[in-house]
């Protein structure tokens, strides 16, 4: 990867974070790329990530976590408890240890590199559903597209056994990098 994975996820999060304050009052319910999502259910899902990410990255285990983060977390205020949520991820994340500290996931132990690797992957495709949901401009940027397509062209596999990603859809070849990155998550671009 050739941009560190902690910039890449506090740049990732920056663009969802400008798109939620964008989000028009009318447009909470839309639906989004996700299956079954709307945009608050979108943005409640990141939120939970990043209050997640603080515990994860400090020790604590998924299992110790259980539905500690479950429910409508965006309240009545949603950009700022998406804020909120985003500086105390990328605190998290710049820790001096946070690239070392083992991260006990539900499915298991994983390096934090691994998993702030996975927390931008999310994000960042997520910020792709959330500008297609609401209207916005959907281009992603291209440094962070070109990092999360390395990174996933080694944990495709290990994602789609675990039912994560949708299934990949066909890109015909000389297909942009955001293109092939969206369809290889199973997006339609």
């Amino acid at each position: 990867m050739t941009i560190d994975i902690r910039e890449a996820y506090r740049r990732a999060l920056d663009d969802f974070g400008a798109l939620v304050h964008q989000i028009g009052p009318g447009q909470w319910q839309t639906r989004t790329p996700c299956v079954d999502w709307d945009v608050r259910t979108l943005v409640n899902h990141v939120i939970k990530e990043n209050l997640e990410a603080p515990e994860l990255l400090s020790g604590r285990a998924a299992a110790e976590i259980g539905d500690l983060f479950d429910g409508d977390l965006l309240g009545d205020d949603p950009i700022k408890a998406f804020d909120a949520s985003a500086m105390g991820a990328v605190q998290a994340a710049s820790g001096e240890r946070s690239l070392t500290s083992v991260t006990h996931l539900s499915f298991g132990d994983v390096p934090g590199a691994e998993y702030i690797a996975e927390l931008f992957a999310d994000v960042l495709i997520h910020t792709w559903d959330l500008a297609r949901a609401i209207g916005a401009d959907e281009r992603l940027d291209p440094e962070l597209v070109e990092a999360c397509e390395t990174w996933f062209s080694d944990a495709a596999n290990d994602y789609r056994q675990a039912e994560i990603t949708e299934k990949p859809q066909p890109v015909p070849s000389g297909t942009d990098p955001q293109t092939r990155l969206l369809a290889s998550w199973g997006r339609r671009g």
